[in-house]
C-alpha cells in the first residue's frame, strides 16, 4: 500500500481524511493528552489502518496546530500556550460575527430549514435538563451557520476555531476560578435555555436578511460564550506526564 493514503478496513477503503477526524476528535475530546506522543504504529493498531493514512493525517493535524513534531519524538500533541487561547478567543470574536452577516446574505431556505430545526431540538432538549445533548446540537448549529456564509473558506475556518477553542479550554484541567465576590455562577440549564433563546433570535435575523442584526446577535452570543471559556482557564496549560497513548486511553 506503500503511496497509498486509503487503507482497507473489513472490505472498504478508509481514507486518511477520515483518520485524520478520528485522531482529531480524540484530541479534542481529550483521549490524547498535550504533549503525549502519537506513534505512527499505535495509531495504525488502535484505527485499523495501515501507517500511511496515518502519516498523512498527522501532516494534516500538523498544519491545523493540533500536532507538533519534536525532534528524537517524532509526532506529539501540542501544547498550547496561554497567548495561542487568547488569541483564539480574539479571531473567533471577530470571525463569527462576520460569517453571521454573511448567512444573513447569502442563506438558502435549506439552511433556515436545518437552523430552525436545530433551535426547535435545543430548547426541547434545554427544557428537558437533557444538557448533555446539546453540544452535538450546537455543534451542529454553528457548522450550519457557517456554511450559509457561502463561503467555504470562511466556514472551515470557523468550524476548526470552535473545534481548537474546544480542545484549548478543557486542556486545562483545575478548579474552576470562583465568581467575583457578590456575583452567583449561572445555572447551567438557566444559560442553556437563554443560549438557544439567543440562536433562534439570530435565526429569525438571518431569515429576514438583516445582516446588522445578524452580527450584532452573533457578537453579543460569542463575548457571552467567551467569557465562559475564560473562566474556564484560569492557569497555563499543565504539561501531561503520559508519554505514549495507547488503546486503553480512549473515552
Amino acid at each position: 500500500m506503500s503511496g497509498d493514503t486509503n487503507a482497507v478496513q473489513g472490505g472498504r477503503r478508509i481514507s486518511a481524511h477520515a483518520v485524520c477526524t478520528a485522531i482529531r476528535d480524540d484530541i479534542v475530546s481529550g483521549a490524547y493528552q498535550p504533549g503525549s506522543r502519537l506513534t505512527e504504529e499505535l495509531l495504525a493498531r488502535r484505527y485499523g489502518v495501515s501507517r500511511v493514512p496515518v502519516r498523512e493525517a498527522l501532516r494534516t493535524l500538523e498544519s491545523e496546530g493540533f500536532v507538533t513534531t519534536r525532534r528524537h519524538a517524532g509526532a506529539c500533541v501540542a501544547q498550547p500556550s496561554e497567548r495561542e487561547a487568547a488569541d483564539l478567543l480574539d479571531i473567533r470574536a471577530l470571525l463569527e460575527p462576520l460569517g453571521a452577516a454573511r448567512a444573513a446574505q447569502r442563506r438558502t431556505e435549506a439552511h433556515l430549514k436545518v437552523l430552525r430545526g436545530l433551535v426547535r431540538l435545543g430548547r426541547e432538549r434545554a427544557q428537558g435538563g437533557q444538557l448533555g445533548e446539546l453540544r452535538p446540537l450546537g455543534d451542529w448549529f454553528h457548522e450550519t451557520l457557517a456554511q450559509a456564509s457561502g463561503s467555504p473558506s470562511l466556514a472551515a475556518l470557523l468550524v476548526q476555531l470552535r473545534r481548537k477553542t474546544a480542545w484549548v479550554y478543557a486542556a486545562a484541567p483545575g478548579p474552576r476560578p470562583a465568581p467575583p465576590e457578590g456575583a452567583v455562577r449561572p445555572d447551567p440549564a438557566a444559560r442553556a435555555m437563554e443560549s438557544w433563546a439567543e440562536h433562534g433570535a439570530l435565526v429569525d435575523a438571518v431569515a429576514r436578511g438583516d445582516a446588522d442584526r445578524a452580527r450584532a446577535l452573533a457578537t453579543a452570543h460569542t463575548e457571552r460564550a467567551l467569557s465562559e471559556y475564560r473562566l474556564r482557564r484560569p492557569n497555563p496549560v499543565r504539561t501531561s506526564k503520559h508519554s505514549v497513548n495507547t488503546a486503553s486511553g480512549r473515552n
